[in-house]
């Protein structure tokens, strides 16, 4: 299927360029989307990317900036976010259908120039339809072309002094000058995969191609400076000294000590005592001796170390010494180059009573000694030091409707699969008499009989809004069937009725 999206293409795309000039606006007190893909700190900015778009944070969470569905930007999924100064890139991708198969599609790139206060959009780069070559020292080399946006999603951006480059898997690896008024993106030959180096001197008789080359599938960059590039595909990693001409590929084949897996799916570099380790979420391939984990190279990719093995890891930040890598099991720490590791744990605020249900991570960032967690659940953040441990105690952000003074109750999501997920029920506490109440929720199934007591006389202050979790799980600790199922929220002398869906 993958073929069909590449019939022959240019070079050169002409975007139609919109700008978009945020004139004033006011925080909002929730994120804009539970579903976190993204974080950047940039001073004392945190920008997320979220399932529902773009929103920032500049006073720790107590208030927030959303841009989606305002100054251009729709509610489509941040995929990448990129700051370097004043330049701000944010790539935007969704989910469309073809055969009735979910696929990953490019919604195009926003960027400032002016730090965020003025945005301008182009659509997903792709390529006119017709056989391109792109020369390269005495070679012309055949590049297979991009023609729609669909599986050309760009999962990282990366920015230099002159020039923006994207990561955008069947979109390969390009770059354009930073300046405005570009509109080429340039497509940058990579090794192919039975290749370990390529230079503009060498014989090149490959084509430039997704479908043939792991190595042309790019999922994420990283620059060290203006020479030097890294770029992570599903076939290893590439390592550029001059710029992004010539390159040396390092897989899980082709070095003694070597990357752990060839799917790597994001790249950072740690800067400490005058040391530049650069580490990757090296992520098992093609190989069956290849395995996930993570990866790094204290002597620029020369040999490698791995740990963290057997953890999909899909993001890495550092504090100094210290590592923290987001993984599907929860966020990872260690302080001495991943000989020993602290987990997160359960994620859970006792101010909200909020917690999250699942355990993944899939991004996190760094700001002072305050460590920013995202992931399928929301938003949290925990403080690290030497007075406040790690991970004891917990901030968590979660969007939701508020139901306060509504006389409403709702569960989400609803329908849901216990096997893959929990429903959360929302509710809100009026305010009354006293400070407090005691709450009990039960479900029932649909004849009424009790299936599981959620919390029973619990205590909760008046005047907020919570949330419980059912796993979809009865008093036996036993997975109910699929159907209705009914739930009743008790506070004092009310009660209210809720429905859920159960679906397996």
């Amino acid at each position: 299927m993958l073929s069909i999206l590449y019939s022959h293409i240019d070079l050169v795309y002409s975007q139609s360029l919109k700008t978009y000039q945020i004139k004033s606006g006011f925080g909002s007190p929730l994120p804009p989307s539970n579903a976190i893909n993204d974080i950047v700190v940039n001073n004392d900015t945190i920008w997320f990317g979220t399932e529902r778009g773009l929103c920032f944070t500049t006073d720790d969470g107590n208030s927030w900036f959303n841009l989606a569905n305002s100054y251009g930007f729709d509610n489509k999924g941040v995929s990448a976010i990129a700051i370097k100064g004043n330049n701000i890139w944010v790539a935007l991708g969704y989910i469309t259908y073809l055969d009735n198969e979910p696929v990953q599609t490019g919604g195009g790139i926003h960027y400032s120039t002016d730090h965020g206060n003025t945005w301008h959009y182009i659509p997903q780069p792709v390529d006119h339809n017709v056989i391109d070559t792109i020369v390269y020292g005495n070679n012309k080399v055949i590049a297979l072309p991009t023609t729609v946006p669909q599986f050309n999603i760009t999962f990282d951006i990366a920015i230099s002094s002159n020039y923006v480059w994207i990561a955008s898997w069947a979109g390969m690896l390009r770059r354009k000058h930073i300046h405005p008024d570009s509109t080429t993106w340039e497509r940058i030959i990579l090794p192919t995969d039975n290749l370990n180096y390529i230079s503009p001197f060498d014989s090149i008789t490959f084509e430039l191609s997704p479908v043939a080359n792991n190595n042309h599938k790019v999922f994420s960059i990283y620059i060290s400076n203006d020479s030097t590039i890294w770029v992570g595909t599903a076939g290893g990693i590439n390592k550029s000294t001059d710029g992004g001409t010539s390159w040396q590929k390092f897989s899980h084949e082709n070095q003694s000590q070597a990357i752990s897996g060839n799917f790597v799916v994001a790249l950072n570099e740690q800067t400490w005592r005058n040391n530049k380790i650069m580490w990757a979420a090296t992520v098992n391939a093609d190989n069956p001796n290849e395995i996930k984990g993570l990866s790094f190279s204290f002597d620029g990719g020369e040999s490698w170390k791995t740990t963290l093995l057997g953890e999909w890891v899909h993001n890495i930040a550092f504090k100094d010494s210290i590592v923290y890598a987001a993984t599907d099991n929860g966020l990872f720490r260690t302080s001495d180059f991943g000989n020993s590791w602290t987990s997160s744990g359960d994620i859970y605020d006792t101010e909200s009573l909020q917690k999250f249900a699942l355990r993944e991570c899939y991004c996190v960032g760094i700001k002072g000694d305050t460590v920013w967690y995202g992931g399928p659940e929301g938003i949290a953040y925990t403080i690290d030091s030497p007075l406040k441990p790690f991970g004891t105690q917990w901030k968590i952000f979660r969007t939701y409707e508020s139901v306060l003074n509504r006389n409403k109750t709702y569960a989400y999501p609803n329908p849901f699969a216990p096997d893959d997920e929990s429903t959360r029920i929302h509710y809100a506490i009026e305010n009354g008499s006293s400070a407090t109440q005691s709450v009990t929720i039960r479900i029932f199934d649909f004849a009424m009989h009790p299936v599981r007591t959620i919390i029973q006389n619990a205590p909760r202050q008046t005047g907020k809004e919570y949330d419980e979790i059912w796993d979809g799980k009865n008093n036996n600790n036993t997975v109910v069937a699929n159907g209705v199922y009914f739930y009743c929220v008790e506070t004092g002398n009310s009660k209210q009725w809720g429905k859920i869906l159960v679906l397996r």
